[in-house]
Formats: C-alpha cells, sequence, structure tokens
C-alpha cells in the first residue's frame, strides 16, 4: 500500500507541477510576444489547474486508502477513511455554500 501511494503522490506532484509550469511558459510567451490565446485555454487556467490537482491529490490518497482498506477487510480503518472523506466532502460543500451566500 505504501509503494502505491507514494507512486500517486509522486507522479501526481509531477503532473500537477508539468500543469502549472506549462501554464507560466504560455503566459510568459503571450506577454513577451504579443500573441494572445495561444492555448486552447486561457493560460491562467491551466496554472488553476495545476494547483487544483495539487490541492487533490490528498484527497485521492484518502479514496486509495479506503479502497485498499476495503480489499483487505480492514473495515476499521475503512470507516476512519469514510469517515476523513466525509469531512472533505462536507467541508466543500460548506465552503460552496458559504461563497455563493457572499458573492450574491
Amino acid at each position: 500500500m505504501e509503494s502505491l501511494l507514494a507512486g500517486v503522490l509522486l507522479y501526481g506532484s509531477w503532473v500537477a507541477s508539468a500543469t502549472i509550469a506549462l501554464g507560466l511558459s504560455l503566459a510568459w510567451i503571450d506577454s513577451r510576444f504579443g500573441t494572445r490565446n495561444l492555448a486552447i485555454f486561457p493560460s491562467i487556467s491551466i496554472v488553476t489547474l495545476g494547483i487544483a490537482l495539487f490541492i487533490l491529490l490528498p484527497v485521492l490518497r484518502v479514496v486509495l486508502m479506503l479502497a485498499v482498506f476495503l480489499r483487505e477487510r480492514d473495515y476499521r480503518f475503512g470507516i476512519i477513511a469514510a469517515l476523513v472523506l466525509t469531512i472533505i466532502f462536507l467541508g466543500c460543500v460548506v465552503g460552496a455554500r458559504t461563497t455563493s451566500l457572499v458573492a450574491h
């Protein structure tokens, strides 16, 4: 399980870093050479996607841990992982509702 989690975090970090680097590079090229909309998506959206990937990596780790615990029939740790995912989900819902209330 440790090697699976380490691999996900390692490769996920590389993908997120490469996404951010791509977005920043495209933004630099756009600003330096005056090209507009060099990429299909705006450069800042690509950077935002990379940051979102970094944020989602710990969530993915908990999802993988839940799957491994349930596969190994370790229900006590499976319940704990499910509880952590529930807390993360509720935090996202509360944050989204709070943000939408403030915006209106």
